[in-house]
């Protein structure tokens, strides 16, 4: 009879939470700062102040604790709030939402993680697919279905609703994203991100409101 494995990490469940939290907190900073290529796992292992062993433990290799990381981000993301109670006027639904998509767009840190998966993903496409489905395409979505919503009630005449929110969202992007996530300008200031998202919003209406 062949004698089990003895327990090699015999912690608790808040233990080993905390300790893969620092393990993604370390590799995070690494990974924005090295890139995939230049990332190694004994790189990650002195960044995250443990060893190579106990890095094994719990990842297998970087591309599994590459994707534990991308999973993090889209539950970041996941968690801003967008209010799109179809009861809530279009004017303050997309202002709020314009701003408020900008924001975590664009906060300290997201561009890198987006130039990391953007960079990865002819490598690892079900990485890449994965991340737009859960962060990007439902944000498209769920305003889809807020504008659907108002197109019923006659507020708006958009003969394509998931086209109209691909658009607004884009355009809320204009001039902020890109230099953003290209490291060409710091993150963009609340003041600057409302400016913009008010803009998108002029436009918006223009085209879709029902005359």
């Amino acid at each position: 009879m062949v004698a089990s494995a003895p327990n090699l990490h015999p912690i608790s469940g808040e233990e080993e939470s905390a300790k893969r939290r620092q393990i993604l907190q370390g590799a995070r900073k690494v990974f924005m700062d090295l890139g995939f290529d230049g990332a190694s796992m004994g790189e990650i292992a002195r960044a995250c102040g443990v060893s190579k062993g106990t890095l094994y433990v719990y990842f297998a290799d970087k591309y599994r604790l590459f994707e534990a990381i991308v999973e993090e981000e889209q539950i970041e993301q996941s968690r801003t709030a967008f209010n799109f109670d179809p009861a809530r006027d279009v004017e303050t639904t997309l202002r709020e939402f314009g701003r408020a998509y900008i924001g975590v767009l664009c906060r300290p840190g997201g561009g890198s993680a987006i130039r990391t998966v953007m960079a990865i993903a002819e490598r690892m496409p079900e990485v890449g697919r994965r991340y737009y489905e859960n962060v990007l395409d439902l944000s498209i979505t769920r305003l889809a279905t807020y504008l659907e919503a108002h197109v019923k009630s006659g507020d708006l005449d958009i003969p394509d609703c998931r086209l109209a929110a691909s658009q607004f969202m884009l355009t809320c992007q204009a001039g902020l994203f890109l230099p953003f996530v290209f490291q060409a300008a710091p993150a963009p200031s609340p003041a600057r991100i409302g400016e913009v998202a008010d803009s998108a919003v002029r436009m918006f209406l223009a085209a879709y409101r029902a005359k």
